[in-house]
């Protein structure tokens, strides 16, 4: 077996930019090349991006991809490569990899298992292909091997399992690949990130290449592809049960290669992070993303004060942080797109007051404390600050209804009403702001209201995108006590130091969150126990019961609030904004979790709980 360079290289595609999403191609084998690789490897779907979606079924689609590979052939002189796409063959559509030797495809290999749960639906535009089964192709006038094959190079014999099939177990392709004595297995994949699911990588990276005695090279997709999945970029090298190299994830880099020589020892290993560092990479990368490809100019957020959108701030100035320190300032600048300007004594300050407009929007009821706290949080982080009382359009509406009715609202009486009444009267003024700064609206909603529906429709999950949607309460609070010493983030401190509130009645009636739902704490355990794990009301109770700490009656009444809350509220999360998936599960029925609108509520399912 002689000596042979190989190599991973990510990008960071979008779907339809088929100029950017070749000339990434091209750069990858550009700088692959510099680095003397002779194997280079790119990720599933590479060619188009891997969030494409119904895109995928149009024949205009496949064929435009077909040209694209065609195009890609003289760029590949002196290298070989795969190189993810569609294609279309006998009026289906498989998800390939196209091998590329020296300008000439040499094979095309197909995807044999679909990834069809939580965020990915790939049965809706792909065919699996059958193990063994072997056909052609015509690619630009020649008939090319196409189905499941393996190749060679310099002796190293070598084939591929296609991410999901490599999650397949003891179906997976890589036992009929070791069966064929292969030296090297690619796992190319469009894996979407969730925190710490790069340890179920580099365990199922490591096992693979014990278990098959062969070299594993996996390679991941990179970045906010197509607006909710981010993928992590990861490349992973793995022989005889231990990890030889790794890249950095969530890079701001457009392309990223890694390259490996086929020998026993570690080369360049890059470390794991921890979930918080995770959800910060990952959500600033998103967010950079997001705002590039839809060729925004900035965002505005509504800041109240509190833990959600204080959150949001952070990440913001987290991108600007993150991005320059890894790009350098003029070219992350110059990959934004966007006229910036800065000083030197405060670049970092300067650019987030560029790109984030906040705006506390207070009533009778907002306090001094989450006033200060907005307020001191901005200056820190230093994004420009607005602040006006909406008091005025409050009053105004409520007059008109009560002109209407013919009485005069009251809390005890109309309690719910006057308190949406007052989130829906900010949106219409925030909009107006994002609308003339041709800004993004960033949305304050985290997955646990999402769950109980405590979030106003029109009202605080008005926005372009949610940026924290994908993660409960409980790991926010947590976070924010991280961020404020980690990222050395002191305008935290008296966002920290608040008891979070929706601040919607009035301030003698000491309104909380956790007040009117329940610990946050409990509700996350419930919400992973009926969402993530799909167990039944008494199976919930059943589990949490074991828990010294919970009232068993006061649990089966959270539990039941639960449910309840759950059902009656399916139609907000078909209309909360895009959001990111972040954690192995969400809540957005496009992304993860599908439930009826209309359904009984789980009433006889709660009466069993009540009996137990």
């Amino acid at each position: 077996m002689d000596a042979l360079k190989i190599g991973g290289a990510t990008v960071n595609q979008t779907p339809l930019d088929w100029k950017g999403n070749f000339e990434r191609i091209i750069q990858g084998i550009q700088e692959a090349r510099q680095q003397g690789i002779e194997l280079l490897c790119f990720p599933e779907l590479s060619l188009t991006g891997y969030g494409a979606e119904d895109l995928f079924l149009s024949p205009w689609f496949t064929e435009k991809s077909k040209q694209q590979l065609i195009q890609l052939l003289p760029h590949c002189q002196g290298i070989t490569l795969a190189v993810g796409l569609p294609l279309r063959l006998a009026n289906k559509v498989y998800n390939t990899m196209a091998i590329i030797e020296n300008g000439e495809i040499k094979g095309v290999i197909a995807k044999q298992f679909m990834a069809i749960d939580g965020v990915h639906y790939e049965f809706r535009w792909f065919t699996p292909w059958l193990a063994f089964q072997q056909t052609t192709v015509e690619i630009n006038g020649k008939e090319v091997p196409f189905g499941d094959l393996t190749f060679e190079l310099k002796g190293i014999h070598y084939g591929f399992e296609i991410c999901e099939d490599a999650w397949r177990g003891e179906v997976r392709p890589g036992y009929r690949l070791c069966d064929r004595k292969v030296d090297l297995i690619f796992n190319p994949s469009a894996s979407h990130f969730a925190m710490n699911k790069t340890l179920e990588r580099k365990n199922l990276v490591n096992q693979s290449s014990s278990l098959f005695n062969c070299y594993y090279c996996y390679v991941n997709l990179l970045g906010n592809e197509a607006g909710r999945m981010i993928f992590d970029g990861e490349i992973l090298f793995a022989k005889e049960g231990k990890l030889l190299g790794r890249n950095q994830l969530l890079s701001f880099e457009s392309v990223q290669v890694l390259a490996f020589v086929l020998e026993n020892k570690v080369q360049s290993s890059a470390p794991f992070q921890s979930k918080e560092w995770e959800f910060a990479q990952a959500t600033s990368l998103a967010l950079y993303d997001y705002l590039r490809k839809s060729k925004s100019k900035g965002f505005v957020l509504s800041l109240s004060g509190g833990a959600d959108s204080s959150t949001i701030a952070v990440l913001v100035a987290e991108m600007v942080r993150r991005g320059i320190s890894e790009l350098g300032i003029v070219a992350w600048i110059a990959k934004l797109g966007l006229p910036l300007t800065y000083q030197a004594e405060q670049p970092e300050k300067d650019l987030v007051r560029q790109l984030l407009t906040t705006a506390y929007q207070g009533t009778t009821n907002s306090s001094p404390s989450t006033f200060n706290s907005a307020k001191e949080l901005a200056a820190s982080i230093g994004a420009e600050f607005l602040n006006w009382s909406i008091e005025e359009e409050v009053q105004s509406y409520t007059q008109k209804i009560e002109l209407a009715l013919g009485r005069t609202l009251t809390w005890e009486q109309d309690d719910l009403g006057l308190q949406n009444i007052q989130a829906r009267s900010r949106s219409p003024i925030i909009w107006l702001l994002a609308n003339l700064k041709n800004a993004l609206l960033l949305s304050t909603s985290n997955r646990s209201e999402g769950d109980v529906g405590y979030a106003t429709m029109d009202g605080d999950t008005s926005g372009s995108i949610s940026p924290i949607a994908g993660v409960d309460k409980d790991f926010i609070i947590h976070w924010l006590q991280w961020a404020e010493k980690n990222l050395e983030r002191p305008g935290l401190k008296a966002v920290n130091a608040l008891t979070p509130t929706a601040e919607l009645r009035p301030l003698d009636r000491s309104q909380t969150d956790e007040t009117d739902l329940m610990p946050y704490s409990l509700l996350v355990e419930i919400e992973r126990l009926a969402i993530r794990d799909r167990l039944s009301p008494l199976e919930v109770f059943q589990e949490l019961k074991k828990k010294k700490e919970f009232n068993p009656s006061q649990l089966k009444e959270n539990i039941k609030k639960f449910f309840r809350l759950w059902s009656r509220n399916q139609w907000k999360r078909e209309r909360l904004a895009p959001s990111f998936h972040l954690d192995d599960f969400n809540v957005d029925p496009k992304t993860w979790c599908r439930f009826p609108i209309l359904s009984g509520g789980f009433e006889e399912e709660l009466t069993r709980l009540d009996l137990e």
